[in-house]
Protein backbone atom coordinates (compact mmCIF):
# COMPACT_ATOMS: atom_id res chain seq x y z
CA UNK A 1 0.00 0.00 0.00
CA UNK A 2 2.82 2.34 0.87
CA UNK A 3 4.06 1.66 -2.61
CA UNK A 4 1.05 2.41 -4.60
CA UNK A 5 0.53 5.68 -2.24
CA UNK A 6 4.42 6.82 -3.71
CA UNK A 7 3.98 5.82 -7.13
CA UNK A 8 0.25 7.67 -7.24
CA UNK A 9 1.61 10.67 -5.35
CA UNK A 10 -0.87 10.68 -2.98
CA UNK A 11 -1.07 9.60 1.22
CA UNK A 12 -1.47 5.88 2.45
CA UNK A 13 -4.99 6.56 3.93
CA UNK A 14 -5.94 7.91 0.08
CA UNK A 15 -5.09 4.44 -0.83
CA UNK A 16 -6.85 2.51 1.77
CA UNK A 17 -9.89 4.86 1.05
CA UNK A 18 -10.00 3.68 -3.00
CA UNK A 19 -9.43 -0.10 -1.73
CA UNK A 20 -12.48 -0.15 0.82
CA UNK A 21 -14.63 1.35 -1.78
CA UNK A 22 -15.08 4.56 0.97
CA UNK A 23 -16.81 8.15 -0.41
CA UNK A 24 -15.08 11.07 -0.08
CA UNK A 25 -11.88 10.33 -2.67
CA UNK A 26 -12.08 12.90 -6.38
CA UNK A 27 -12.64 10.49 -8.92
CA UNK A 28 -9.32 11.28 -10.68
CA UNK A 29 -7.43 10.32 -7.73
CA UNK A 30 -9.44 7.34 -7.43
CA UNK A 31 -8.99 6.16 -11.17
CA UNK A 32 -5.00 7.19 -10.80
CA UNK A 33 -4.66 4.95 -7.90
CA UNK A 34 -6.80 2.51 -9.15
CA UNK A 35 -4.21 2.62 -12.42
CA UNK A 36 -1.35 2.64 -10.12
CA UNK A 37 -2.57 -0.43 -7.98
CA UNK A 38 -3.13 -2.48 -11.60
CA UNK A 39 0.16 -1.66 -13.21
CA UNK A 40 1.87 -3.34 -9.35
CA UNK A 41 -0.62 -6.06 -9.12
CA UNK A 42 -1.59 -5.21 -5.29
CA UNK A 43 -3.96 -7.05 -3.75
CA UNK A 44 -5.37 -6.36 -0.05
CA UNK A 45 -3.86 -9.28 2.40
CA UNK A 46 -7.05 -10.63 4.37
CA UNK A 47 -4.71 -11.80 6.92
CA UNK A 48 -3.21 -8.15 7.76
CA UNK A 49 -5.92 -6.45 7.32
CA UNK A 50 -8.08 -8.29 10.09
CA UNK A 51 -4.81 -7.59 12.13
CA UNK A 52 -5.30 -3.55 11.68
CA UNK A 53 -8.71 -3.37 11.76
CA UNK A 54 -9.11 -6.15 14.57
CA UNK A 55 -12.65 -7.04 12.23
CA UNK A 56 -12.70 -10.00 10.01
CA UNK A 57 -13.43 -9.91 5.80
CA UNK A 58 -15.52 -12.40 6.06
CA UNK A 59 -19.59 -12.71 6.23
CA UNK A 60 -21.62 -15.62 7.39
CA UNK A 61 -24.44 -17.38 5.76
CA UNK A 62 -27.07 -19.54 7.29
CA UNK A 63 -28.94 -20.96 4.39
CA UNK A 64 -31.61 -23.77 4.09
CA UNK A 65 -29.54 -26.93 2.13
CA UNK A 66 -32.46 -27.38 -0.76
CA UNK A 67 -32.68 -26.74 -4.57
CA UNK A 68 -35.66 -24.41 -4.58
CA UNK A 69 -35.66 -21.50 -6.79
CA UNK A 70 -36.26 -18.86 -3.73
CA UNK A 71 -33.74 -19.81 -1.04
CA UNK A 72 -31.31 -20.17 -3.96
CA UNK A 73 -31.89 -17.07 -5.55
CA UNK A 74 -31.08 -15.18 -2.13
CA UNK A 75 -28.17 -17.39 -1.88
CA UNK A 76 -26.37 -16.19 -5.56
CA UNK A 77 -27.55 -12.60 -4.82
CA UNK A 78 -25.66 -12.57 -1.03
CA UNK A 79 -22.49 -13.55 -3.24
CA UNK A 80 -22.65 -11.89 -6.20
CA UNK A 81 -23.20 -8.33 -4.14
CA UNK A 82 -20.41 -9.42 -1.78
CA UNK A 83 -18.29 -9.55 -4.37
CA UNK A 84 -16.22 -6.77 -4.89
CA UNK A 85 -16.88 -5.32 -1.43
CA UNK A 86 -13.62 -6.63 0.04
CA UNK A 87 -15.55 -9.37 1.86
CA UNK A 88 -16.47 -12.98 1.19
CA UNK A 89 -18.80 -15.50 1.90
CA UNK A 90 -18.77 -18.44 4.61
CA UNK A 91 -22.30 -20.51 3.84
CA UNK A 92 -23.48 -23.50 6.76
CA UNK A 93 -26.55 -25.39 5.41
CA UNK A 94 -29.39 -26.40 7.40
CA UNK A 95 -31.88 -29.25 6.76
CA UNK A 96 -34.60 -27.73 8.44
CA UNK A 97 -34.21 -29.31 11.69
CA UNK A 98 -35.55 -26.53 13.82
CA UNK A 99 -34.06 -24.74 16.33
CA UNK A 100 -31.15 -26.48 17.40
CA UNK A 101 -30.27 -27.21 14.23
CA UNK A 102 -30.63 -23.56 12.83
CA UNK A 103 -28.24 -22.75 16.37
CA UNK A 104 -25.80 -25.41 14.97
CA UNK A 105 -24.90 -23.36 12.12
CA UNK A 106 -24.56 -20.29 13.40
CA UNK A 107 -22.35 -21.65 16.01
CA UNK A 108 -20.69 -22.90 13.01
CA UNK A 109 -20.36 -19.75 11.78
CA UNK A 110 -19.58 -17.81 14.51
CA UNK A 111 -16.40 -19.77 15.40
CA UNK A 112 -14.79 -18.92 12.13
CA UNK A 113 -14.55 -15.28 14.00
CA UNK A 114 -17.08 -13.94 10.65
CA UNK A 115 -17.76 -10.20 10.70
CA UNK A 116 -21.80 -10.08 9.89
CA UNK A 117 -24.52 -12.96 9.61
CA UNK A 118 -27.67 -13.38 7.22
CA UNK A 119 -29.86 -15.49 8.24
CA UNK A 120 -31.49 -16.84 5.41
CA UNK A 121 -34.05 -19.28 6.97
CA UNK A 122 -37.17 -19.86 5.78
CA UNK A 123 -38.96 -21.84 8.28
CA UNK A 124 -40.52 -19.38 10.73
CA UNK A 125 -38.96 -20.63 14.03
CA UNK A 126 -41.26 -18.28 15.70
CA UNK A 127 -38.04 -15.71 16.80
CA UNK A 128 -36.55 -18.38 18.80
CA UNK A 129 -34.27 -16.83 21.15
CA UNK A 130 -30.85 -17.85 19.40
CA UNK A 131 -27.57 -17.46 21.25
CA UNK A 132 -25.92 -14.48 18.95
CA UNK A 133 -22.48 -12.37 20.34
CA UNK A 134 -23.41 -9.02 21.45
CA UNK A 135 -22.24 -6.17 18.65
CA UNK A 136 -22.43 -8.81 15.65
CA UNK A 137 -24.69 -7.22 13.01
CA UNK A 138 -27.40 -9.61 11.95
CA UNK A 139 -29.53 -9.64 8.39
CA UNK A 140 -32.24 -11.59 7.67
CA UNK A 141 -34.77 -11.76 4.41
CA UNK A 142 -38.08 -12.70 6.93
CA UNK A 143 -39.68 -9.83 5.07
CA UNK A 144 -40.75 -7.07 7.56
CA UNK A 145 -44.84 -7.25 7.88
CA UNK A 146 -46.47 -4.67 5.78
CA UNK A 147 -48.56 -2.00 7.29
CA UNK A 148 -51.93 -3.73 5.86
CA UNK A 149 -50.76 -6.94 6.85
CA UNK A 150 -54.23 -8.62 8.26
CA UNK A 151 -52.02 -11.88 9.56
CA UNK A 152 -50.05 -9.99 12.04
CA UNK A 153 -47.48 -11.81 14.15
CA UNK A 154 -48.41 -14.98 11.53
CA UNK A 155 -46.60 -14.08 9.02
CA UNK A 156 -43.42 -13.88 11.06
CA UNK A 157 -42.14 -10.32 9.92
CA UNK A 158 -41.65 -7.46 12.91
CA UNK A 159 -42.22 -4.09 12.16
CA UNK A 160 -39.19 -3.84 14.66
CA UNK A 161 -35.87 -5.53 14.72
CA UNK A 162 -35.74 -8.62 17.53
CA UNK A 163 -32.27 -7.16 18.06
CA UNK A 164 -30.56 -4.25 18.27
CA UNK A 165 -27.71 -4.76 15.43
CA UNK A 166 -30.06 -6.66 13.51
CA UNK A 167 -31.47 -5.83 9.75
CA UNK A 168 -34.93 -7.19 8.33
CA UNK A 169 -35.40 -6.56 4.22
CA UNK A 170 -37.78 -8.45 2.04
CA UNK A 171 -39.84 -8.56 -0.88
CA UNK A 172 -43.40 -7.76 0.54
CA UNK A 173 -45.01 -11.05 -0.69
CA UNK A 174 -47.89 -10.50 1.22
CA UNK A 175 -48.80 -7.42 -1.43
CA UNK A 176 -47.87 -9.48 -4.21
CA UNK A 177 -50.24 -12.24 -3.31
CA UNK A 178 -52.59 -9.52 -2.72
CA UNK A 179 -52.26 -8.24 -6.32
CA UNK A 180 -52.14 -11.71 -7.96
CA UNK A 181 -55.47 -12.35 -6.05
CA UNK A 182 -57.50 -9.01 -6.95
CA UNK A 183 -56.09 -9.44 -10.64
CA UNK A 184 -58.25 -12.58 -10.59
CA UNK A 185 -61.02 -11.24 -9.14
CA UNK A 186 -60.74 -7.97 -11.85
CA UNK A 187 -61.22 -10.52 -14.60
CA UNK A 188 -64.76 -11.69 -12.69
CA UNK A 189 -64.04 -15.11 -10.99
CA UNK A 190 -66.17 -15.58 -8.25
CA UNK A 191 -63.29 -16.63 -5.68
CA UNK A 192 -60.12 -17.91 -5.99
CA UNK A 193 -58.50 -21.15 -4.65
CA UNK A 194 -54.76 -21.05 -3.19
CA UNK A 195 -52.55 -23.91 -3.56
CA UNK A 196 -49.72 -22.63 -0.41
CA UNK A 197 -46.49 -23.36 0.21
CA UNK A 198 -44.87 -25.49 3.20
CA UNK A 199 -47.02 -25.04 6.12
CA UNK A 200 -44.66 -23.61 8.84
CA UNK A 201 -42.82 -21.30 6.29
CA UNK A 202 -43.09 -17.72 6.69
CA UNK A 203 -43.07 -16.84 2.72
CA UNK A 204 -46.37 -19.22 3.11
CA UNK A 205 -48.02 -17.62 6.04
CA UNK A 206 -47.42 -13.94 4.48
CA UNK A 207 -48.72 -15.17 0.95
CA UNK A 208 -52.04 -16.90 2.35
CA UNK A 209 -52.84 -13.49 4.19
CA UNK A 210 -52.33 -11.61 0.83
CA UNK A 211 -54.54 -14.36 -0.28
CA UNK A 212 -57.34 -14.18 2.02
CA UNK A 213 -57.02 -10.65 2.59
CA UNK A 214 -58.00 -9.30 -1.17
CA UNK A 215 -60.82 -11.76 -0.67
CA UNK A 216 -61.75 -10.30 2.27
CA UNK A 217 -61.96 -6.95 0.95
CA UNK A 218 -64.41 -8.15 -1.85
CA UNK A 219 -66.69 -10.16 0.67
CA UNK A 220 -66.18 -13.60 -0.46
CA UNK A 221 -65.70 -16.13 1.74
CA UNK A 222 -61.94 -17.76 1.24
CA UNK A 223 -62.12 -21.62 0.18
CA UNK A 224 -59.81 -24.16 2.08
CA UNK A 225 -55.83 -23.95 1.38
CA UNK A 226 -54.72 -26.79 -0.37
CA UNK A 227 -50.93 -26.93 0.92
CA UNK A 228 -47.75 -28.60 -1.31
CA UNK A 229 -44.28 -28.41 -0.94
CA UNK A 230 -43.01 -25.91 -3.79
CA UNK A 231 -42.32 -28.59 -5.77
CA UNK A 232 -44.22 -28.97 -9.20
CA UNK A 233 -45.91 -32.21 -8.52
CA UNK A 234 -47.17 -31.19 -5.42
CA UNK A 235 -48.96 -28.74 -7.24
CA UNK A 236 -50.24 -30.81 -9.56
CA UNK A 237 -51.25 -33.09 -6.83
CA UNK A 238 -53.03 -30.35 -5.06
CA UNK A 239 -55.13 -28.97 -7.99
CA UNK A 240 -55.88 -32.41 -9.14
CA UNK A 241 -57.32 -32.47 -5.68
CA UNK A 242 -59.41 -29.36 -5.69
CA UNK A 243 -60.69 -30.03 -9.33
CA UNK A 244 -61.74 -33.80 -7.90
CA UNK A 245 -63.72 -31.77 -4.83
CA UNK A 246 -65.34 -29.24 -7.10
CA UNK A 247 -66.17 -31.97 -10.24
CA UNK A 248 -64.80 -29.72 -12.47
CA UNK A 249 -62.90 -32.27 -14.41
CA UNK A 250 -64.21 -33.67 -18.13
CA UNK A 251 -62.04 -36.71 -18.24
CA UNK A 252 -63.18 -39.76 -17.32
CA UNK A 253 -64.63 -39.50 -13.32
CA UNK A 254 -66.52 -42.96 -13.40
CA UNK A 255 -62.63 -44.20 -13.24
CA UNK A 256 -62.16 -42.10 -10.03
CA UNK A 257 -61.34 -44.61 -7.50
CA UNK A 258 -61.31 -42.01 -4.78
CA UNK A 259 -64.48 -41.19 -5.56
CA UNK A 260 -66.66 -40.39 -2.13
CA UNK A 261 -70.08 -38.35 -0.86
CA UNK A 262 -67.95 -35.38 -0.37
CA UNK A 263 -67.15 -35.56 -3.78
CA UNK A 264 -70.11 -33.95 -5.12
CA UNK A 265 -70.06 -31.78 -8.25
CA UNK A 266 -69.72 -28.03 -6.34
CA UNK A 267 -68.83 -24.57 -7.65
CA UNK A 268 -66.51 -25.03 -10.40
CA UNK A 269 -62.66 -23.90 -9.97
CA UNK A 270 -61.92 -21.06 -12.19
CA UNK A 271 -58.53 -19.25 -10.77
CA UNK A 272 -55.68 -20.33 -8.71
CA UNK A 273 -53.28 -18.70 -7.11
CA UNK A 274 -50.23 -20.99 -6.61
CA UNK A 275 -47.92 -19.95 -3.81
CA UNK A 276 -45.01 -20.35 -6.20
CA UNK A 277 -44.00 -20.82 -10.34
CA UNK A 278 -43.28 -24.35 -9.90
CA UNK A 279 -46.64 -25.25 -8.18
CA UNK A 280 -48.21 -23.54 -10.69
CA UNK A 281 -46.36 -25.03 -13.59
CA UNK A 282 -47.87 -28.41 -11.85
CA UNK A 283 -51.28 -26.98 -11.71
CA UNK A 284 -51.43 -26.00 -15.38
CA UNK A 285 -51.33 -30.23 -16.11
CA UNK A 286 -53.41 -31.25 -13.39
CA UNK A 287 -55.93 -28.71 -15.49
CA UNK A 288 -55.16 -29.93 -19.12
CA UNK A 289 -55.16 -33.97 -17.56
CA UNK A 290 -59.11 -32.83 -16.49
CA UNK A 291 -59.77 -32.24 -20.07
CA UNK A 292 -59.70 -28.38 -18.84
CA UNK A 293 -58.15 -25.66 -20.87
CA UNK A 294 -55.91 -22.57 -19.00
CA UNK A 295 -56.81 -19.76 -19.46
CA UNK A 296 -60.13 -20.48 -21.46
CA UNK A 297 -62.00 -22.76 -18.21
CA UNK A 298 -59.15 -22.44 -15.43
CA UNK A 299 -56.69 -19.25 -14.71
CA UNK A 300 -53.38 -19.87 -12.69
CA UNK A 301 -51.61 -17.16 -11.42
CA UNK A 302 -47.76 -18.65 -9.74
CA UNK A 303 -45.72 -16.28 -7.53
CA UNK A 304 -41.37 -15.66 -7.98
CA UNK A 305 -41.34 -14.99 -12.01
CA UNK A 306 -38.96 -18.38 -12.24
CA UNK A 307 -37.01 -18.32 -16.03
CA UNK A 308 -39.14 -20.64 -17.07
CA UNK A 309 -42.16 -18.96 -16.44
CA UNK A 310 -42.35 -16.96 -19.65
CA UNK A 311 -41.34 -19.83 -21.85
CA UNK A 312 -44.39 -22.12 -21.02
CA UNK A 313 -46.61 -23.12 -23.97
CA UNK A 314 -49.16 -20.96 -22.04
CA UNK A 315 -46.57 -18.41 -20.63
CA UNK A 316 -47.64 -17.59 -16.44
CA UNK A 317 -48.42 -14.83 -15.31
CA UNK A 318 -46.94 -14.10 -11.81
CA UNK A 319 -45.85 -12.17 -9.01
CA UNK A 320 -42.28 -10.97 -9.74
CA UNK A 321 -40.13 -10.16 -6.70
CA UNK A 322 -36.37 -9.05 -7.73
CA UNK A 323 -33.68 -11.57 -5.61
CA UNK A 324 -30.93 -9.67 -7.86
CA UNK A 325 -32.17 -6.20 -6.07
CA UNK A 326 -33.66 -7.45 -2.49
CA UNK A 327 -29.82 -8.73 -2.09
CA UNK A 328 -28.02 -6.01 -3.22
CA UNK A 329 -29.86 -3.87 -1.00
CA UNK A 330 -29.54 -6.15 1.87
CA UNK A 331 -25.92 -6.88 1.61
CA UNK A 332 -25.53 -2.77 0.94
CA UNK A 333 -26.72 -2.63 4.01
CA UNK A 334 -25.03 -5.33 6.09
CA UNK A 335 -21.68 -3.91 5.10
CA UNK A 336 -21.99 -0.44 6.06
CA UNK A 337 -23.39 -2.08 9.69
CA UNK A 338 -20.45 -4.19 10.03
CA UNK A 339 -18.46 -1.25 8.92
CA UNK A 340 -19.38 0.97 12.33
CA UNK A 341 -22.42 2.79 9.42
CA UNK A 342 -25.49 1.27 9.99
CA UNK A 343 -28.65 2.55 8.15
CA UNK A 344 -31.03 4.67 10.03
CA UNK A 345 -33.62 2.62 8.35
CA UNK A 346 -33.71 -1.26 9.48
CA UNK A 347 -36.77 -2.03 8.13
CA UNK A 348 -37.10 -2.04 4.60
CA UNK A 349 -39.69 -3.80 1.93
CA UNK A 350 -39.28 -4.10 -1.21
CA UNK A 351 -41.93 -4.09 -3.82
CA UNK A 352 -42.98 -6.94 -5.63
CA UNK A 353 -44.70 -6.78 -9.57
CA UNK A 354 -47.68 -8.64 -11.09
CA UNK A 355 -46.46 -9.67 -14.62
CA UNK A 356 -49.55 -10.83 -16.41
CA UNK A 357 -49.19 -13.00 -19.16
CA UNK A 358 -51.18 -15.57 -21.00
CA UNK A 359 -52.20 -18.24 -17.95
CA UNK A 360 -55.32 -15.79 -17.19
CA UNK A 361 -58.55 -14.66 -18.66
CA UNK A 362 -62.00 -13.92 -18.06
CA UNK A 363 -64.41 -17.18 -16.23
CA UNK A 364 -66.00 -19.65 -18.89
CA UNK A 365 -69.61 -18.04 -19.26
CA UNK A 366 -72.21 -19.38 -16.99
CA UNK A 367 -70.08 -20.06 -14.43
CA UNK A 368 -72.34 -20.37 -11.21
CA UNK A 369 -72.17 -17.83 -8.33
CA UNK A 370 -69.81 -18.73 -5.27
CA UNK A 371 -72.14 -19.86 -2.82
CA UNK A 372 -70.22 -19.48 0.38
CA UNK A 373 -72.15 -22.75 1.79
CA UNK A 374 -70.62 -24.74 -0.04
Amino acid sequence: MTDVARRAGVSQKTVSRVVNHEPHVADAIRARVQTVIEELGFRPNAAARALVTRRNQRIGMVTMGTALYGPTSILQGVDAALRGSGYHLSVARTQGGGVADLQAAIDELVAQDVAGLVLSEPIDLGHPELRLPGGLPVLTFDSPTSADDPAGATASGTTDPARPDELVLGADELAGARAATEHLLALGHRTVHHVAGTAGWSATARRIAGWRGALSDAGIPAPPVVHGDWSPRSGYEATAELLRRAGSSRAGSSNDTHSTDDTRPGTPVTAIFAANDHMAIGAVRAVELAGLRVPHDVSVVGFDDAPEAEYLSTPLTTVRQDFAEVTRLAVHRLVRAVEGRPPTERNRLVPTQLVVRESTAPPPEGTPPENPHT
